[in-house]
Parts: C-alpha cells; sequence; structure tokens
C-alpha cells in the first residue's frame, strides 16, 4: 500500500466516536461515580476521596450553569429538580470532607442520573 492510499484511508474514517450528548454525560457520571464507590476509608488515602469529590462536584457544577441557562431545552420542573441536586452535592461534599458524612449518597445521586441517562438513551433509539 502506498503512502497516498494509507493517508487516505486513515483520514476517510475516523478513528472513534464522540456519541451523543447523554452518553458523553454518562460517561463522565460513570467515571466519578465508579471512583467514589470504590473508595474505601481503610484502605485509601484522604486525597484520594477528596480528588474523587473535586471531580464530582465539577460534574456537578457544570450541569447546574447548563441547566441554568436560558439555551436549555430540558423541561423547567426537571431543570430545577437538577439544579437542586447540583446544590444538594455541593453541600453533601462539604460534610464528607469535614468527616460529617460518607460517599455513599453521592454514589446513589449519580447512580440515579446515570440511570436516567440510559433509559432516555433507549428511548431514543427505539
Amino acid at each position: 500500500m502506498n503512502t497516498a492510499v494509507l493517508a487516505q484511508s486513515l483520514y476517510a474514517r475516523p478513528t472513534r466516536e464522540l456519541g451523543t450528548e447523554r452518553g458523553i454525560e454518562y460517561k463522565a457520571f460513570s467515571k466519578v461515580t465508579a471512583r467514589l464507590a470504590s473508595w474505601d476509608e481503610n484502605k485509601d488515602s484522604y486525597a484520594s476521596l477528596a480528588e474523587a469529590l473535586c471531580e464530582n462536584q465539577l460534574l456537578w457544577t457544570v450541569l447546574g450553569a447548563d441547566v441554568a441557562g436560558n439555551g436549555n431545552t430540558l423541561p423547567a420542573q426537571l431543570r430545577a429538580q437538577l439544579f437542586y441536586l447540583a446544590e444538594f452535592t455541593n453541600h453533601q461534599t462539604r460534610k464528607i470532607m469535614g468527616g460529617e458524612a460518607k460517599p455513599e449518597v453521592l454514589v446513589e445521586i449519580n447512580t440515579a442520573i446515570m440511570r436516567g441517562l440510559r433509559d432516555c438513551a433507549i428511548e431514543a433509539a427505539s
């Protein structure tokens, strides 16, 4: 195969799909939720928990800003509920960082969001 044919074959097809917006959101939640769920206070450092919490908080801050924006097309009630969850997540993160709570509630919330994202993706594909 000469270089021209090789170059054409490489540039003619994308190397990977970016996925849908919901798919990208699902992957982001999946990654941080796995980190939070796998943290073991008897084995893992507090720094690893703090890092996972900060990543989760960043994800929720971005989501909260998105649902608060005028361009968001989700129904108003769902936007309000997601914004409330973003605020709750920030509050709960502070409690966990202060040793007053465990990360399990954040794992439960994120898992519920992931379930909703997955269900929406299944409905859209049908």
